[in-house]
C-alpha cells in the first residue's frame, strides 16, 4: 500500500492542488477553490478534516505483499475475535483489550470478525474500522484490509499490529 504522505510532501501537494482546476461540466463544485499559492497555503484544516486525514492515515490498507502473506496463512494470524451479538459499547471494549493482549503478546497479525449484518450494512463492520483509526490505537495497529473469503471476506477484517518496541 501507498506510504502515509509527509507533512512537507502534503503541504507541496495540496499547493499543486489548488491550482487544479476540473473542466466544465454540470457537476462542478459549487464553492471556489483558491486561485493562488498563498491562498492555498493559508488555508488551515478544520477539526473534522484533521479527524479524517488521521483516521485515513491510521486505516491505510496493510501492504500487499502482508496481506496475501496473512491470507495465505504463511505468516501467522495470532488471534481471532468474534464480536457477533454484542452491543457497539461491548463490541468496542472488546475490541480494545484484545488489541492491546494481541500486542503485548507479540502477535503481528490478528482477525476480527464482524459480520455483514442483516443487509451488508451492519453497525460493527461500519464502526470497527473507525474505532481502529482512534488515536489511543496508532501506537498499535499498522493497517486493516478485509479478509479473505475463507477468512470471513466481507463479514471480517484483517489488522496488521506494529512490532513490539524492544526494552
Amino acid at each position: 500500500m501507498k506510504r502515509p504522505l509527509k507533512p512537507e510532501e502534503q503541504r507541496l501537494w495540496s499547493m499543486v492542488a489548488a491550482t487544479v482546476h476540473p473542466l466544465p461540466s454540470r457537476f462542478a463544485p459549487k464553492t471556489p477553490r483558491p486561485q493562488t499559492l498563498d491562498a492555498a497555503a493559508r488555508i488551515e484544516p478544520s477539526r473534522a478534516q484533521e479527524a479524517k486525514q488521521r483516521l485515513r492515515e491510521a486505516l491505510e490498507g496493510i501492504e500487499p505483499n502482508r496481506r496475501h502473506r496473512i491470507a495465505k496463512e504463511r505468516e501467522e494470524i495470532g488471534a481471532r475475535i468474534d464480536l457477533h451479538g454484542l452491543t457497539q459499547d461491548r463490541a468496542k471494549a472488546a475490541l480494545e483489550g484484545f488489541l492491546h493482549r494481541a500486542f503485548d503478546d507479540g502477535w503481528r497479525a490478528v482477525l476480527v470478525i464482524t459480520g455483514k449484518g442483516v443487509q451488508g450494512d451492519g453497525v460493527l463492520r461500519k464502526r470497527v474500522p473507525e474505532w481502529l483509526g482512534e488515536a489511543h490505537l496508532t501506537h498499535i495497529v499498522a493497517g486493516i484490509s478485509e479478509a479473505a473469503r475463507h477468512h470471513g471476506g466481507a463479514g471480517a477484517l484483517y489488522v496488521a499490529l506494529k512490532r513490539k518496541p524492544r526494552t
